[in-house]
């Protein structure tokens, strides 16, 4: 049976096609405009986050509060407070609104993060799991923590699945980019 010959310019054609997907895979990802603007947002709490909250005057209500699952924190005389998705200062104001109806005339409260919610790393790295989250962190300096890329780990990009205004959003970074509390971060086998 003959072998059919494919023609030199069709030859050409796939090989350049080749190179040009090839490139466009390796080419930097600019992430959307609503994750790179996440990273300068100010920060939203989450299920995770423990927040030391002071009630001046009133030592008793003063003490740290985890966020549940739910998005909520307990607290003595006020009860659940939703606090997933609002900033410190909102849930200070939410915290006085309660405490102002029949509790305490002029209570004044501040709310700080005493300890972020974790970050996650998967993937081609030496140790994935859970850790601490530190602030400035960036997918490189959560690589080192978790020990290291394995021998096959792509050291430029990662994939970064964060929450951004409510929506799950997973995108291609470089690995210079800032880390969020609560981010999942994956590093995938590199081609070559």
């Amino acid at each position: 049976m003959p072998t059919r010959r494919v023609p030199r310019p069709l030859t050409r054609l796939i090989c350049a096609a080749l190179t040009a997907a090839t490139l466009a895979a390796c080419a930097g990802h600019a992430p959307p405009p609503e994750f790179a603007a996440s990273a300068q947002a100010p920060y939203r709490l989450g299920s995770g986050d423990k927040l030391r909250v002071i009630v001046f005057g009133q030592d008793n209500l003063s003490n740290i509060y985890t966020v549940d699952g739910t998005g909520r924190i307990a607290m003595p005389l006020v009860g659940q407070v939703a606090a997933a998705g609002t900033t410190t200062q909102d849930l200070a104001r939410a915290i006085e609104g309660r405490l102002r109806s029949g509790f305490i005339r002029e209570p004044k409260v501040t709310v700080d993060v005493d300890t972020y919610r974790p970050f996650f790393i998967l993937g081609e790295v030496t140790t994935s799991g859970q850790y601490p989250f530190v602030n400035g962190i960036t997918v490189q300096k959560a690589v080192a923590i978790a020990g290291g890329f394995s021998p096959r780990g792509d050291q430029r990009y990662a994939e970064v699945t964060r929450t951004v205004s409510g929506r799950t959003v997973t995108v291609r970074v470089p690995i210079e980019t800032p880390v969020r509390p609560g981010d999942t971060i994956v590093i995938r086998e590199r081609w070559f």
